[in-house]
């Protein structure tokens, strides 16, 4: 019955990272084609929608991909149209536009069978559903976990330990993203004078320091390569020079590349000075993509200062809604129980729908029972919104340990979707408790087609009992 649920959001990264079969068959799309055809009467709009989509303009991109589709229906490019108006809602990000996408998808799928898009299409689907999954949609996570059960025993083996392996995984990612960027500018640009600066690494700080200062104090458009250089070979130093060397190159070198390595290699300055330093940064800085690398980097260093500074940043009303989702997320991912309590009680005071989903994730990464039954006590609140009600369920049941408060949930509500979601939520925890919950359910609920749901999970387990409660269901009068 159970896939692994213990660690779903490893399975879920493994159904995103290899999609299923039919979607492999093909990398997914990002950009669109050319336009081919001036003489088509939907070319103009097309030409159009595509460069808002090469734009990152989601929503202008989505308008115009479905203007396409729906008054040019005989276009050579109103197929591949849904694809691309659903790719645009994909990027938007929020549950209304992936739900739309979803169903774009499937009318393509009906509609156009043989598009050009539609392996891309069963790629995007796959993708679409794990988010919706994670954000607690019961239907999606059904068939996101039909998907995933080849990938269960993988994802079983991997649950010891995921929070850190993730965590050290993005750090590598990170540092060698930040590595490479414009390599393929810069790797056979000034060959002598990179390998001048290399050798620095032989010499010792009193004497490399200072020729590094003055390689980063360049503001020449020849200069770009080799300030990226060096800022690595400043990163291997230690000591308050070497801060002040990354601190400045942050808050004044005109290339953001160097900017934001500078900001990554103060998450690797094991110091005060350095939190200080990113603290400034991620608080003073108008560049949201050195101050999103700000937040990554305060999340390494995982000091009390740092978490402290995280929290002030989330606190803040002015700071920028996906920034606080991102330090929000980071925070979860400290196992510290100050970032729990601080997230459970800002929950009460948040009113974004973004950032409410945002802090039950996190919470839920920690993974104790006071957190799953904050959980539940917010899935009883009739008070709540009914959709963060049913994602504070989902998030409930994903650690390991019971919590008696999880059975006793459904004789207390009285909304059908609520009792989908906790039919579902049974489904995915392994032992008798979630089996008994289901058994009843499927035995005695008044609603059929809950029972039905019950029945549908209890004939995925191997539990004895389900066999003999099929045939006595079979043999009512």
């Amino acid at each position: 019955m159970r896939i692994g649920i213990t660690s779903f959001s490893i399975v879920l990264a493994g159904i995103l990272a290899a999609t299923p079969a039919a979607a492999q068959a093909a990398p997914l799309a990002f950009s669109p084609p050319p336009a081919a055809d001036a003489q088509d009467p939907g070319d103009s709009l097309y030409r159009e929608a595509r460069a808002a989509l090469n734009r990152s303009n989601y929503g202008r991109a989505a308008q115009l991909f479905a203007q396409l589709h729906e008054r040019h229906a005989g276009s050579s490019y109103a197929a591949d149209a849904y694809y691309w108006e659903a790719f645009a809602r994909y990027r938007s990000g929020s549950t209304a536009n992936l739900t739309a996408a979803l169903s774009l998808l499937k009318e393509q799928a009906e509609r156009h069978p043989k598009a050009a898009t539609r392996r891309d299409g069963d790629a995007l689907a796959t993708r679409i559903r794990g988010q919706l999954a994670r954000r607690g949609d019961a239907e999606a996570a059904q068939e996101v976990t039909e998907l995933a059960r080849e990938l269960a025993d993988a994802g079983r083996g991997a649950a010891e330990g995921s929070r850190a392996a993730a965590n050290r995984a993005r750090a590598d990612r990170e540092r060698a993203r930040t590595q490479t960027r414009g390599a393929d500018r810069c790797e056979d640009e000034d060959d002598e004078r990179m390998a001048a600066l290399n050798a620095l690494l032989q010499m010792d700080s009193d004497r490399a320091l200072p020729i590094l200062k003055k390689v980063m104090a360049r503001r020449d458009a020849g200069s770009v390569c080799l300030r990226r250089k060096a800022m690595f070979l400043i990163s291997q130093h230690q000591g308050p020079e070497v801060e002040a060397l990354l601190l400045e190159a942050v808050r004044s070198d005109p290339d953001l590349e160097v900017r934001e390595q500078g900001v990554f290699w103060l998450s690797q300055v094991d110091s005060e000075g350095a939190v200080t330093a990113l603290d400034s940064i991620l608080r003073t800085s108008i560049d949201r993509a050195i101050q999103e690398k700000a937040i990554f980097a305060l999340s390494q260093h995982q000091s009390s200062v740092a978490m402290k500074s995280l929290r002030d940043f989330v606190q803040r009303q002015a700071s920028p809604a996906d920034l606080r989702e991102n330090a929000i997320f980071w925070l979860g991912q400290a196992d510290r129980s100050e970032n729990a309590q601080f997230l459970r009680t800002l929950f009460t005071t948040v009113k974004e729908p973004a950032l409410k989903e945002k802090i039950l994730f996190s919470i839920a990464q920690h993974g104790d029972a006071e957190d799953r039954r904050w959980l539940l006590d917010l899935a009883a609140n009739a008070n709540e919104d009914l959709e963060v009600r049913k994602k504070a369920v989902f998030w409930a049941v994903q650690g390991s340990e019971e919590v008696p408060e999880l059975y006793t949930l459904y004789d207390r509500t009285t909304d059908r979707e609520m009792k989908e979601q906790l039919v579902f939520a049974y489904s995915q925890r392994k032992g008798k408790a979630a089996a008994d919950k289901l058994i009843q359910i499927a035995r005695s609920d008044r609603d059929r087609e809950i029972r039905k749901k019950a029945l549908f999970w209890l004939s995925q387990s191997d539990d004895p009992r389900v066999v003999k409660l099929l045939e006595e269901i079979i043999e009512r009068p």
